[in-house]
């Protein structure tokens, strides 16, 4: 699976695997570095895609503002 093929789920989960893998420092420096660069891949495509989320949030929220009825007195 290309990275453009992942979900931010599944980049997520891959994400916790590296942390895990890394955390029972059992892998060699050439793993643990090539699991490390991975994982920095993968922050970045999860903040990317969560930032990209938010921002739409944010623009749902201003339209359902902006559409509310001025209230009447």
């Amino acid at each position: 699976m290309t990275e453009a093929d992942q979900t931010f789920e599944q980049a997520q989960a891959e994400l916790e695997q590296i942390v895990e893998r890394l955390e029972q420092g059992q892998a060699s420096l050439d793993e643990a570095l090539a699991l490390w660069e991975r994982g920095e891949k993968l922050y970045a495509f999860c903040r990317e895609r969560l930032d990209a989320a938010q921002g739409k949030v944010e623009e749902l929220a201003r339209r359902v503002e902006q559409a509310r009825p001025e209230p009447q007195p």
